[in-house]
């Protein structure tokens, strides 16, 4: 008898006295030949192939072609690759959950068993898109704007706490608890995933796509991982594989250390501007390299989150004793830190001193080069120097259609607030934001804007009083760290006061401006900016009357609520004046690494331990809200947002049997692993391939299968 290959590589490996299968990677490489040079994130890739393999959807053919992949680093073979898990936020993942209510509703109508009906593959579905600066500049925001956010969105919050309810393999993060990126980072990430199958225990590498591009911050813990639409979303989680090509993966080689001064945020704009520069759309980038040794996760994090932006599948970095300690100190349990590690390194997965993988080009970064930096004015991946800002302002600002035409004229106006008048300028900054995945996920330059605004408040500086400014951290963590570390304060007394836990200013949910600034803005024609800690920066994606908009590391971002203006040059020119009249540079108030490293130790296990102790519970007002218990959905035929689909109206029960035309193409897609059907069809020799694209009930436009073969369909 012959094995396969998914046979032959089973083995075990022992963690504190508890066995886990797994499928050995050198195992198989028996039989395949050397993998060692292959890319850590190929092997994610390998044993996927390999634990999967059926002889249809995964064939050895597929196996072998991934391993010949390091002759000439490139191959033309499209592989089924099957995530263990699935990641959606609010605003993207409500439709796949109609979908599933949809078809519960389906089932009832025929006679069926309602209960069966749940995703195949784990789904956490996070709610943060949805809260907005409305509200901001005082102790009051955070309720106010959770209050209209439940107002606004209650029908939706209402579904969801069903949909928590109702099905199995399907959690809900609920509203105020942080982005579904940051969550995903500091809890639910496993870097690898183990759960029982046929009475044993396999662990195997985590791995995820999301409905949310920046999915690929989750790469910096060693879990592949990206962004994908709702069809593969949904394929993925009723158990189908993602169909691709086998990636080319471009190496990035970090050496050295950041020098001093220099943030998370200026590594990431010049990364961002070289893989641009050097073109990676559509593949993997590995980041590797003996520098990464001194790069915490938080800024591996930082990296591996704007992928999107320099136009990767995902930025991956390898596991390792950064890795381990990150998970420690997040609160992830010891057996599970252990597993990482040993499981790690079995498989060759683990990022050793000197590595050299083959890749299908490289590039190389030394730390030590990296310079002060924000990206803009319309681009993430266009690096401006901190110092040439005022220049590439102007450079813009002459580039803008009729520009002759426009008037740029200073506009006094009325402060609502104090009653006092100011003058609104071309340049001004009119919103100063610390917000998004990108860098909210890092004690460092958090800690650094904390600092900052503490030295600015002790030397008299206050934030210009045209700048809305906002802090939207990505988990409760931030909030807990910061007040530790006694900072809080000094962002409050700048302005900076908590707004929200989640997306804000980033994906455009920055809130109106005051009617007076809107109404300067207009008078005087003025090009204003916006500068935030965010990914994206395209025009009008942040305030339709803003043009400029510049991605900076957390403390620029308050240094240019205190500058008020990107005209100013703020490596020569004073951010203003202390009590004694006296000039106060950036260099003055920037903190020291010293006073970050210290004030970084105060970050604890038991943070997170506190914070992620009753995730999936939610705040009272969550809690509050009153659902149906019934399996299926109570549907509101008068709302204009969720309703139920009609696409299955017309299927018919007929003596449990079906022709393959009359089955739905989202059924169609669970072929196999299917909790509701049966599927006897031709062997896979013999029929059809059905079409990757049909995996939804929702998309009229995708065309169905035009087979001819019966299938039979029986209900359970």
């Amino acid at each position: 008898m012959s094995f396969t290959l998914r046979e032959q590589s089973q083995d075990t490996l022992a963690v504190r006295a508890k066995k886990y299968y797994y499928y050995s990677l050198p195992k198989a490489a028996q039989q395949l030949g050397n993998i060692d040079r292959l890319p850590k994130s190929m092997k994610v890739l390998l044993e996927n192939l390999l634990r999967w393999q059926d002889g249809d959807s995964v064939t050895a053919e597929d196996i072998e072609a991934l391993v010949a992949w390091q002759k000439d680093a490139h191959a033309d073979r499209e592989i089924a690759y099957r995530p263990a898990r699935v990641l959606m936020q609010d605003f993207t993942g409500v439709p796949a959950v109609v979908d599933l209510a949809a078809m519960r509703e389906a089932v009832k109508r025929l006679g069926g068993d309602v209960a069966k009906v749940n995703p195949l593959s784990p789904v956490d579905l996070v709610i943060d898109h949805s809260v907005t600066v409305d509200h901001f500049g005082d102790e009051e925001a955070f309720e106010e704007n959770v209050r209209l956010e439940m107002e606004r969105n209650h029908e939706r919050y209402v579904f969801l706490r069903w949909g928590q309810k109702a099905f199995n393999r399907f959690r809900v993060v609920p509203p105020g608890t942080g982005i579904c990126h940051q969550v995903n980072l500091e809890y639910l990430g496993k870097s690898v995933w183990h759960e029982t199958q046929d009475g044993k225990e396999v662990a195997y590498p985590d791995t995820l796509v999301g409905t949310d591009s920046h999915t690929t911050m989750i790469n910096a813990l060693g879990v592949l991982g990206w962004g994908v639409g709702g069809i593969e979303a949904e394929a993925a989680m009723l158990g189908q594989p993602v169909s691709m090509l086998i990636p080319d993966v471009v190496g990035f080689k970090l050496t050295g250390k950041l020098r001093a001064g220099i943030t998370a945020t200026d590594l990431v704009l010049t990364v961002t501007q070289m893989l641009r520069k050097h073109g990676v759309v559509g593949k993997f980038v590995e980041f590797y390299g003996d520098g990464l040794a001194d790069l915490p996760l938080a800024d591996r994090a930082t990296i591996a989150n704007m992928a999107p932006e320099y136009g990767a599948t995902c930025g991956f970095f390898p596991i390792d004793d950064v890795t381990l300690s990150y998970m420690t100190l997040t609160g992830r349990d010891a057996e599970q830190v252990e597993l990482v590690g040993e499981y790690a390194k079995k498989q060759g997965m683990w990022r050793n001193p000197g590595d050299e993988p083959v890749f299908t080009s490289t590039l190389a970064l030394d730390m030590a080069e990296v310079e002060s930096s924000l990206a803009g004015p319309k681009r993430p991946q266009d690096r401006v120097s901190l110092g040439d800002v005022p220049a590439a302002f102007d450079a813009s600002n002459e580039l803008e259609v009729n520009h002759a035409q426009k008037a740029h004229k200073s506009v006094n106006y009325l402060d609502s607030e104090t009653g006092e008048s100011y003058q609104l300028e071309d340049g001004a900054v009119v919103i100063s934001a610390i917000t998004s995945c990108t860098n909210t996920s890092n004690p460092s330059v958090l800690m650094a804007a904390g600092l900052l605004a503490k030295k600015a408040v002790e030397r008299g500086l206050m934030r210009k009083p045209w700048v809305k400014a906002s802090l939207a951290p990505g988990s409760k963590v931030v909030s807990d760290y910061l007040a530790v570390a006694q900072l809080t304060p000094y962002l409050d007394e700048l302005g900076f006061n908590l707004v929200g836990y989640g997306c804000t200013t980033c994906i455009g949910n920055s809130g109106p401006l005051p009617d007076e600034i809107e109404s300067a803005i207009k008078e005087g024609d003025l090009t204003v900016g916006a500068v935030l800690s965010g990914n994206r920066n395209f025009e009008g994606r942040i305030h339709p009357l803003i043009k400029t908009n510049w991605l900076a590391s957390p403390p620029l971002v308050v240094a240019y609520a205190l500058a008020g203006n990107m005209k100013l040059n703020l490596q020569s020119q004073p951010l203003g004046q202390d009590r004694q009249g006296n000039d106060v540079f950036l260099k003055d108030i920037w903190p020291s690494p010293d006073e970050i490293a210290a004030a970084v130790q105060q970050v604890t296990s038991d943070m997170f331990h506190k914070e992620y102790a009753e995730v999936f519970d939610g705040t009272p007002e969550w809690q509050q809200i009153k659902v149906s218990e019934a399996a299926t959905y109570d549907w509101d035929e008068g709302s204009t947002y969720i309703r139920l689909s009609p696409f299955f109206d017309d299927m018919q029960k007929r003596r449990n049997r079906f022709r393959i035309s009359e089955v739905p193409a989202f059924w169609r897609c669970s072929v196999i692993q299917s909790p509701l059907t049966t599927f006897h069809r031709p062997a896979a020799s013999k029929r059809k391939a059905l079409p990757d694209a049909i995996c939804s009930p929702t998309v009229s436009s995708v065309p169905i299968s035009t087979r001819t073969d019966r299938a039979v369909v029986t209900m359970k």
